[in-house]
């Protein structure tokens, strides 16, 4: 297991315009000059936060998806972000991660932010996502699914770094920068929070507090108020180190955990 270099783009989002958005983070994208291993992106990258999803939804193989391959494959490097995604009449906020060789996986997004109907128009995932990376664990998750600990749990380091996309408004920052912290100490892991900056199509602001963190709660990284890419090299031996000296992951209870509204 080596050091994993992740770039995080915390951009504004175009309301609604994925020709756009594309665009956008093609030049971004384009501008990244140092090897990375993983290129995050914030949740509906392509879209922003929307309920339209009859009308902005795409298919599997469709135009954001091809993209991303390209991407991907150009910069020899993983791409995850989230878009609409339409399958047999029903619709999900889908986390996508797409590799260099073509190596593709998905997670839907599995806690629906009911305050902003999103439950009412998206089908909620009910299973983890974990992938690999140059050796390292990775477990994405999308914007709302902060909020739920023992959905984020790190049973027996089942993985070494979780990554939170999202479209968290600027009005409850406050809990978004402490769920990050919180979620990187009990879990002994890295996370990587990316959320989005500007303002919507419903004049909703964003201001980014786009985060990387260590197992020991130390920030490594928070993007604030503009568009940017940072790039963040995280420890595989600082990591291995801390969980060997401070084993708590051992006394951790197991169990299974049923998605809600299924118990």
């Amino acid at each position: 297991m080596q050091d994993l270099m992740v770039t995080m783009i915390q951009s504004d989002l175009d309301w609604e315009d994925a020709s756009k958005n594309r665009s956008k983070f093609d030049a971004k994208i384009d501008t990244i000059t140092q090897d990375t291993h993983l290129i995050i992106l914030p949740e509906m990258f392509s879209t922003g936060f929307t309920m339209e999803a009859e009308t902005l939804a795409e298919s599997m193989d469709g135009p954001t998806i091809q993209w991303m391959k390209e991407k991907a494959r150009d910069k020899e490097a993983y791409l995850l972000g989230s878009i609409i995604i339409e399958e047999k009449g029903a619709f999900y906020n889908r986390l996508l991660s797409v590799g260099p060789e073509g190596q593709f996986h998905y997670y839907d997004k599995a806690h629906l932010f009911r305050m902003a109907r999103e439950n009412d128009v998206y089908q909620k995932g009910k299973s983890h996502l974990t992938f690999t990376v140059n050796g390292w664990k990775i477990r994405p998750f999308v914007c709302y699914d902060l909020r739920f600990p023992v959905w984020n749990r790190n049973v027996q380091l089942s993985f070494d770094l979780a990554v939170f996309i999202a479209n968290w408004p600027e009005r409850r920052s406050h809990h978004w920068r402490t769920l990050l912290a919180a979620r990187a100490i009990e879990n002994q892991c890295y996370v990587a929070g990316l959320n989005r900056v500007g303002r919507d199509g419903k004049d909703i602001h964003y201001k980014g507090d786009s985060m990387v963190i260590d197992p020991l709660g130390n920030v490594l990284l928070h993007q604030r108020n503009m568009e940017s890419i940072e790039n963040v090299r995280l420890s595989a031996h600082s990591m291995k180190n801390y969980r060997a000296k401070f084993p708590a992951w051992k006394d951790a209870e197991r169990f299974e955990i049923i998605p809600a509204n299924e118990a």
